[in-house]
């Protein structure tokens, strides 16, 4: 495990944009594992500005994101689909036939059988991962297999909460999702977990300190022998005080 203690939410993305740029340079057809939500929203700005400044290109790289809400519309505004276009895909060279998310309004089964297909055929170098406040990684909410696989998942209460900022009432909040498994994220060669805000404290202590437990599904991180934690150095202070 490799920390990396940063002091606001822009050093955070840069950190680890800078993680992603290097394998894309190294490897330019590689595979990245992509987020959604508030946390890597500034690692999305420094990969854009690389591409701006000629840094890097993404003609050749795929994308897998690791979920979607189940019953949106691919252009509805709340979508993840939608959300990965206005930030990041349309900003890019990346080739829309190699970006991947899964599908929202496909028969369930069907949707789910096409992904873990596609995941199948393709490793990915790189998986970006948030941390949900009860330490959901994907959609893949306490009490989840860690052999999970690609699947339909009902949302926790604390989720739809959590989301509800999103949407315009907490009753929009779609209550599934499907979502790549604890599985599939494990498989990845390497992980980069973002915590930037002060909610996550408790569940970033149960990756670095915590028992191995389901009831914290981001637990199981610390078995992965790639895995590099970007969190800010107030939020790791207050969990330890011998991290930093």
């Amino acid at each position: 495990m490799r920390i990396i203690a940063v002091d606001n939410i822009e050093d955070m993305g840069e950190a680890a944009a800078d993680l992603i740029i290097e394998k894309i340079i190294s490897k330019p057809d590689c595979v990245l594992g992509l987020a959604t939500g508030s946390t890597p929203l500034s690692l999305y700005i420094r990969l854009i500005r690389a591409y701006e400044q000629k840094t890097v290109s993404y003609k050749e790289v795929k994308s897998f994101n690791l979920d979607e809400y189940r019953g949106l519309e691919q252009d509805n505004p709340n979508s993840y689909h939608y959300y990965m276009k206005e930030n990041l895909f349309k900003y890019i060279d990346i080739l829309p036939e190699n970006t991947y998310l899964p599908s929202g309004t496909m028969d369930a089964d069907e949707a789910i059988r096409t992904y873990k297909e596609l995941l199948k055929d393709h490793q990915i170098d790189i998986q970006v991962l948030g941390i949900g406040t009860n330490g959901h990684i994907g959609f893949n909410e306490p009490g989840v297999s860690f052999e999970s696989s690609v699947h339909l998942v009902e949302l926790d209460e604390q989720t739809i909460e959590d989301n509800s900022r999103y949407f315009e009432s907490l009753d929009d909040v779609p209550k599934q999702a499907i979502t790549m498994g604890i599985a599939d994220i494990m498989a990845a060669k390497s992980i980069i977990l973002m915590a930037g805000t002060e909610n996550k404290k408790n569940a970033l202590r149960c990756v670095l300190e915590g028992p191995v437990t389901d009831e914290c599904p981001a637990s199981i991180l610390r078995k992965h022998k790639g895995l590099t934690i970007v969190a800010l150095k107030n939020v790791l202070n207050e969990i330890s005080l011998n991290l930093l």
